[in-house]
């Protein structure tokens, strides 16, 4: 199994941009998650397709063993600069390169809607030992905000074969699926800071954005650059509060 074209190549060359650019979580949806995963000093836990270990570092504090899962080289090698004490793994979920019950809880932050939900769950039920639980954490854009609507709808003229989180296939695997019974879900408000630099490495972290040739690319920042310029709840600041929900969705092996 192979990972998706557009994370392969925009991924690929957008570890910095997604490190200073994409948020962290807010301390809420983290305290849920170590509470439901039942997260010790004791557990081996795996985050898969960890990225540059914006969640994994979070967890270090539990003194658990974090097994990090993540295909691309380039993320790979900055989540080892951001989390040295994490076990790095070149892999995808869809062949988890661990044996069978080996840990006792996973964590998918931002990258669930990229794999073959099917392949992804039987091979977590194959890893996670009895009564194992696995959670999954979408910071999503708070479109409620009329300045970030406007982003979504520039951002939305690309990445058209995406499989973005906002459609919601990510679910149906999981509708189906008697491997793993739902826990719950549960959403969290919160804001992260930026100034224009920053707001457009957040748009520049984007896979299929990132992937776009050059040209494309500049064209999409220059949008936002002329929206941070004009919206009159924008034009004229320094520093910008970006507000997101941040969605956590909780499984048990059965």
């Amino acid at each position: 199994m192979t990972l998706h074209r557009l994370a392969a190549q925009g991924y690929a060359t957008a570890a910095d941009a997604y490190e200073k650019g994409r948020p962290d979580y807010p301390r809420g949806a983290i305290e849920l998650l170590l509470d439901t995963l039942r997260i010790d000093a004791g557990s081996t836990v795996l985050d898969l397709g960890a990225g540059t270990g914006k969640l994994t570092r979070l967890l270090v504090p539990t003194g658990a063993r974090l097994l990090a899962l993540e295909p691309v080289e380039g993320m790979r090698r900055k989540l080892g600069q951001m989390v040295p004490s994490a076990v790095l793994l070149d892999g995808v979920a869809e062949a988890i390169p661990l044996p069978e019950a080996s840990v006792d809880a996973a964590v998918a932050a931002q990258s669930f809607h990229w794999f073959h939900g099917d392949l992804a769950l039987a091979e977590l039920h194959r890893v996670l030992r009895p009564r194992g639980r696995l959670s999954l954490l979408f910071n999503l854009r708070d479109e409620r905000v009329d300045w970030v609507a406007r982003i979504s709808r520039i951002l939305n003229r690309y990445g058209r074969d995406a499989p973005v989180h906002r459609i919601g296939a990510w679910r149906r695997p999981f509708s189906e699926t008697r491997l793993f019974a739902p826990i719950g879900e549960h959403e969290f408000t919160h804001a992260q800071e930026l100034d224009l630099d920053g707001l457009l490495e957040r748009v520049a972290s984007i896979s299929y954005i990132a992937a776009l040739p050059l040209k494309e690319r500049y064209s999409v920042l220059n949008e936002v650059r002329d929206l941070a310029g004009t919206h009159p709840e924008l034009a004229g600041k320094s520093a910008y509060l970006f507000p997101y929900r941040t969605q956590v969705a909780s499984y048990e092996r059965r």
